[in-house]
């Protein structure tokens, strides 16, 4: 009999313990937000989308050689002897713009945001931004295109 009220005992402590336990997690502050509504603020490193200022590019290749999954097309053509050379901005070192570059596209699909490119631009003319919600419906919307001439954004499909 002894053990029969012992063992009740053991029960509603644990019992207890339980629903004290449960009051005090109810009453903490919440852990979760309400995405996409409130976001938090993100990390000073935060590697996002890549973009490119192409008025910045010299069409130097090195993010292209870099990149270990070869997701950046460059086509650079060379400009004719007679053209005038432009210049990059004060910001990126003032430097000749010896290409025209016609091809800039970066496959999103491919992308593993790694940041090698960023690193190796002489120009800081790639770089990644904090935008990191980019789905698409149509995976043709993944490859950006930043050459000359072009609005820098998904490809556009020829239907």
């Amino acid at each position: 009999m002894k053990a029969y009220f012992l063992n009740l005992y053991r029960g509603f402590r644990s019992i207890i313990k339980g629903m004290i336990l449960t009051l005090i997690v109810a009453f903490r502050p919440k852990a979760t937000i309400q995405y996409p509504f409130v976001k938090r603020e993100l990390p000073a490193r935060t590697r996002g989308r890549l973009f490119c200022n192409i008025d910045d590019c010299i069409g130097c290749k090195l993010c292209a050689v870099a990149c270990p999954v070869d997701c950046i097309y460059i086509t650079a053509n060379k400009r004719g002897p007679e053209e005038a050379i432009p210049l990059t901005s004060a910001e990126s070192g003032a430097k000749q713009k010896k290409f025209h570059l016609p091809q800039f596209d970066i496959d999103f699909t491919l992308c593993c945001w790694c940041g090698l490119c960023t690193v190796v631009c002489p120009t800081n003319c790639l770089y990644m931004t904090k935008e990191y919600e980019f789905s698409v419906g149509n995976q043709q919307d993944l490859i950006w295109q930043f050459g000359e001439g072009q609005k820098p954004g998904p490809k556009q499909s020829i239907k």
